[in-house]
Order: C-alpha cells, then sequence, then structure tokens
C-alpha cells in the first residue's frame, strides 16, 4: 500500500504543476495578452513585466517565459534557496524560509525598484505562490531584520494559523497586504495564484501584496495578545503595532481602493484541483476513494486522532482510499526536529495501534515538510513495530528521526509547486 500511496500523492504534484497551470492560463497574439479570459492590449515595443514570489515562483516564471517565448520580458521573482530553475529573460533571486533573510530584504527592495520603473502602458504579471510571506521580505523603519526574524519564528511555533500569522507579517511590511499593489502605475497588474491557503483566501495567500486587505492593526495586535506574545516581542515591534493601532501609521490599502480597480487575480491551482486528480490515480488504482475534505485545519494531533478513528470505522467496500487536504499546526514545544505531517502520521501512527490493512500518508506538495528534507511521512502497523519510544518523539516534536530510524519519511525534493498538505488513508 506504501507503493499506491506514493504514487496518489505524485498525481495529485503533477496536477498542479506551474507548467500545467500557466499553459492553461495565458494565451496571446501580436495584439494582445489574454490571462485567465482576461484580455490586454499589447504596446509594440514594450516589455512584458514579470515579477513574483513564493516557493513555485522559479518554475511559474519558467512557464511564463515558454508561454511567452516570442514576446520581450523583464522582471524578477524570488524563490525559497533550493527551488530555483534557469531562467532566459527573468532574474531569479533565493532567499530563506520560512525565516525572512537579508538576501530576501535585497531582493525585495531591487524588486519594488523595478516596478516602480513600469510605465503606464505596460503589462505586470505578479505570479504568487505559498512562501511569498517571508521570501518578500522587508521590515518597518526602526524595525531590524533580526526583530522581525524573532516575531516569524514565535509566529511559527506558536500554533498561529496561516490567516493569524500573516495578519501580524503584513502589518509588519511595506509591501504585503496590498502595498506592492500601490507601487505600479499601470493598467494591467495581473497576478496568477497558486493557494496554499485554506479556503483560497487571496488576502491570505503570501499575505497578498496585490490584493486589498481588509485586516487591521487592531487584528494584528488581538492575534499577539491570544498566543501571550506581547512580553515575548522585540519592544520595537509591539511599539510599530501600537503606532498603527492609534492611527500614526497608516494602515494596509482596503477594499474600495481605487487602486485595485485595475488589478486582477486569478486562482490557478488549488488544493482541490491535486485532491481530484488523486482520485482519479486512486480509481484507477481499484480503490473506492472519498474526499473528506479540502479544507482540514487544526492541531496535527487531533487530526491524525480523528481520521484514524475514522478510518478504523469505516463501513465501506474495501480497498478504500480517503483523501484530505488543508493545513495542520503544531505547537513547539520541544526541541526536536521535524514538522507538521510528520507530527501527524506520528500521532496517527500511535492512534493506529496494531491495526493493520491502515496506511496514512501525510505531506506537503512543496516537499518540504518544517525544517528538514521530508515532505512528509507514510505510517503504517509495520512501521510503528520497528520504532521506539513513539510517544517521547511525539512529545518533543520529534519525528523525524523516528522515521528516519523506523522508515516512512517521504522525501521528493522540491516539487515546485505547494498547494498545502495531502492526506492518503488506505484501507484493505
Amino acid at each position: 500500500m506504501n507503493t499506491d500511496a506514493i504514487s496518489i500523492f505524485n498525481s495529485a504534484i503533477n496536477a498542479v504543476q506551474p507548467a500545467t497551470l500557466i499553459q492553461q492560463c495565458i494565451q496571446h497574439n501580436a495584439d494582445t495578452i489574454t490571462i485567465c479570459g482576461k484580455s490586454f492590449p499589447r504596446t509594440a515595443g514594450r516589455p512584458v513585466w514579470i515579477f513574483g514570489a513564493g516557493k513555485a515562483a522559479a518554475a511559474m516564471a519558467h512557464a511564463v517565459e515558454t508561454a511567452l517565448s516570442d514576446c520581450q520580458l523583464q522582471g524578477m521573482v524570488i524563490t525559497k534557496y533550493g527551488h530555483e530553475l534557469p531562467l532566459q529573460h527573468i532574474t531569479l533571486a533565493t532567499a530563506g524560509h520560512p525565516i525572512p533573510d537579508e538576501n530576501g530584504v535585497a531582493a525585495t527592495l531591487q524588486m519594488t525598484e523595478m516596478i516602480t520603473g513600469v510605465q503606464a502602458d505596460d503589462i505586470v504579471l505578479f505570479l504568487l505562490s505559498g512562501g511569498a510571506s517571508a521570501l518578500l521580505a522587508d521590515h518597518p523603519p526602526g524595525v531590524t531584520l533580526q526583530e522581525v526574524q524573532s516575531v516569524f519564528d514565535l509566529l511559527l511555533k506558536s500554533g498561529a494559523d496561516i490567516h493569524e500569522m500573516n495578519t501580524i507579517r503584513k502589518h509588519l511590511s511595506g509591501v504585503k497586504g496590498g502595498q506592492l499593489a500601490l507601487l505600479t502605475n499601470t493598467p494591467a497588474l495581473c497576478a496568477i495564484v497558486l493557494s496554499d491557503v485554506v479556503g483560497d483566501d487571496l488576502h491570505v495567500i503570501g499575505s497578498g501584496p496585490t490584493v486589498p486587505d481588509p485586516s487591521t492593526f487592531a487584528d494584528a495586535m488581538a492575534v499577539v495578545e491570544k498566543y501571550k506574545l506581547t512580553e515575548l516581542l522585540p519592544l520595537s515591534i509591539y511599539l510599530h503595532l501600537e503606532r498603527g493601532c492609534t492611527g500614526i501609521i497608516a494602515d494596509t490599502p482596503k477594499p474600495g481602493h481605487p487602486r485595485f480597480a485595475h488589478t486582477y487575480t486569478f486562482l490557478a491551482g488549488t488544493n482541490r484541483i491535486a485532491l481530484e486528480a488523486a482520485v482519479h490515480t486512486a480509481t484507477q488504482l481499484g480503490y473506492d476513494t472519498h474526499i473528506l475534505t479540502s479544507t482540514l485545519t487544526g492541531d496535527a494531533i487531533t487530526i491524525a486522532q480523528s481520521l484514524v478513528a475514522q478510518a478504523k470505522e469505516w463501513k465501506g467496500k474495501r480497498p478504500t482510499c480517503l483523501l484530505a487536504g488543508g493545513e495542520s499546526t503544531v505547537t513547539v514545544t520541544g526541541n526536536g526536529l521535524g514538522g507538521r505531517n510528520q507530527q501527524l502520521a506520528l500521532a496517527a501512527g500511535i492512534a493506529l495501534g496494531e491495526a493493520e490493512g491502515i496506511t496514512l500518508l501525510s505531506a506537503g506538495t512543496d516537499g518540504t515538510d518544517g525544517p528538514t528534507d521530508a515532505a512528509g511521512a507514510i505510517v503504517d502497523a509495520a512501521i510503528m513495530q520497528i520504532g521506539k519510544n513513539a510517544q517521547e518523539h511525539l512529545d518533543k516534536q520529534d519525528a523525524y528521526p523516528f522515521f528516519q530510524k523506523a522508515g516512512g519519511l517521504l522525501i521528493t525534493g522540491p516539487t515546485q509547486t505547494n498547494v498545502m498538505d495531502i492526506i492518503i488513508i488506505l484501507l484493505v
């Protein structure tokens, strides 16, 4: 069953590859470029500007270069270290993720300088995927990068979900939360988006650099208070948020701002698309296949226990494949090595006990799970029998060493896409 689970997962990844999605999104002729059904006139002698950020940014840019091979292209994209691809016309920068770094700050500054040079009749295409919140790196006046890094680290360990984390990130930036769109001077700003956010909220994906932001400084402060981070924040960060709450610092641009009347956003890739491809492959392999949800959220351990309980009680015909998509969270209290998918898989393994005939795979579609080289893990009763001290590893958020010794790590390398996580449960 492990082989089948991997085949099903790979089919899901293949369905949301930028090469496929971009080809479906872009058409052009000598006079116009059409993006997801919206046509824009081309100006003779002027480039089409390509910008972007995210784990899939290089792959998306590569696909655009292919789709617009006879156009003059110019611009820049930022991706995570190790996710780069060769580009012919578009400048590629790499930077730190999930913690922003100096390279990200320098690349973001270079990109914003290029964007402000766009002419009024130019077409601008922004390629956005998950990871952009860290890769588009900047910091407010009077705040250092190191202080912003400390906040990102606190948020990642707090158990906050992506909506809450990005609410704070948008209010510590001059480009996130729709502010990047304010830098352009063109009526043809289009964003093509791969969603790594449950619900596909455009203002949350990559912290929404090209869409209006409904969140406020007060919302950001509420997240700080909810997770008891007030005393842990650097003073400069707290004072920045406080000044925003009192109106001393202008908030991010809101829905109804006139700039967004000329900004267009197209959702090209989603977790649901990946799950539908997984259904097709699982069915071909002979499984009675069901999508449980594509909006899974919550604590990784709680999710694991719930899914295993459903699997044990499943009354349908066998073999069965149960699919779920979304993104869990982990509140980090230990010093172990792992990621949310490995944590979920280990918790599932403990819940399985000695139950035979059940295999669970949990993995990130970007090929990265936490600060490890694994996308996630596969677990069944046999793997749990090999592994030692499972509960101790779980309590320490130390799932990677457990699966490294017992078997079960799923290592794909960068997949060049990013549409959250997929969980596959096979029952025989």
